[in-house]
């Protein structure tokens, strides 16, 4: 069998191929009342077509911890019971097509308060349904978004229980695999660099103290998570910046670290922290940093960022170089992406009996 389509078991959860989905926010939700952050058709029919179509583990999009925890107001989240109950109806399709059921727990930190990407993505304030960011320390993204506030050590108490309270949500939810977002320059990725963290208490300056908040998170997720389910940790293995960043050395030191806090996956990104930077892109710019994890820890590895064609994704799997591939864009291009790719591998995936005359 192509290896890309072997199942793989992380603790006591078999997904059954290697082609999984990266989170991508939709940016659909209602942004106030009591829809506010609750998934309705549009995230059903969206994320319903991938599992049709063979995808063996979907990553729904970030889903904020607490309304200001989004990246816009448009955001999904899981800080009440009405969320649960609609997440439900998702994760039951999910799993009954045969794919995993994953979902990203999230903060937007500074980078919060946006309004949709098709509408310019420009930071909104109170009269287009937005709120004050917050950070690690008051230093802005850019010259467009404002000075975030910067969140006291009690607040950052209160995240971290915000955290622990949207993964229950997230298991009572139907979710089998909760991954933590700490990539793009979002809160838990804001505390780990030192080009956003310039506190000067317990949670700045050392390489100890850059990662507490991080892995404070992990602790309160992986308390509450069950034994036999995993958690995955998303990532920015580079700020590419050339000094006063997040580096892939800080990567794998803090691979090792997510791995003795009850981490099974780094999911590995890179970037979206500082910007105005280059990022040398090209057709898998990031599988290295994903395969230097991989390599130098006993963590397993997902790779992403520009994974397009099959025999591309099975080099990567074949060679050790991570032990899944996470496809975004290439995805919403084509939701039955992993079928096709079985084919031209010789490969299986599941297909709905619905669907049994296209085989």
């Amino acid at each position: 069998m192509s290896a890309l389509f072997e199942p793989i078991t992380l603790r006591e959860v078999t997904i059954p191929n290697r082609v999984w989905m990266s989170p991508m926010c939709q940016y659909s939700a209602e942004p106030e009342g009591a829809s506010a952050g609750v998934p309705h058709d549009w995230h059903f029919a969206h994320y319903a077509a991938r599992a049709t179509g063979g995808t063996g583990l979907i990553m729904v999009e970030s889903t904020a911890v607490s309304p200001e925890g989004r990246i816009s107001p448009y955001d999904l989240g899981l800080w009440n019971d009405t969320q649960v109950e609609a997440f439900r109806r998702i994760t039951r399709f999910l799993a009954a097509q045969g794919t995993v059921p994953a979902v990203q727990l999230g903060h937007g930190g500074r980078k919060a308060s946006t309004d949709q990407p098709w509408r310019g993505g420009a930071p909104v304030g109170p009269e287009a349904h937005g709120w004050q960011p917050v950070a690690p320390s008051p230093v802005p993204f850019d010259e467009r978004h404002p000075v975030p506030t910067e969140l006291t050590t009690d607040q950052i108490g209160e995240v971290v229980g915000q955290f622990t309270a949207a993964a229950r949500r997230a298991l009572a939810a139907g979710f089998e695999i909760a991954e933590i977002h700490g990539a793009h320059g979002y809160l838990v990725n804001e505390f780990l660099s030192p080009h956003t963290n310039h506190r000067t208490d317990a949670y700045g300056g050392s390489y100890e103290n850059r990662t507490r908040f991080a892995l404070e998170v992990v602790d309160a997720v992986r308390e509450v998570w069950p034994e036999e389910k995993p958690v995955f940790f998303r990532t920015s293995a580079t700020d590419w910046l050339e000094d006063g960043g997040w580096t892939p050395q800080d990567t794998v030191r803090l691979a090792r670290d997510l791995h003795d806090h009850g981490v099974d996956l780094l999911d590995v990104s890179t970037g979206g922290n500082a910007s105005g930077v280059t990022i040398p892109t090209g057709p898998g710019y990031q599988v290295p940093f994903a395969a230097r994890v991989k390599a130098q820890t006993a963590l397993s590895v997902g790779a992403v960022g520009l994974i397009t064609d099959a025999e591309q994704a099975q080099k990567i799997i074949a060679n050790g170089e991570a032990d899944a591939v996470f496809l975004g864009r290439e995805l919403l291009r084509n939701p039955s992406w992993a079928r096709h790719a079985a084919r031209e591998l010789g490969g299986e995936v599941r297909v709905p009996d619905q669907y049994h005359r296209s085989v």
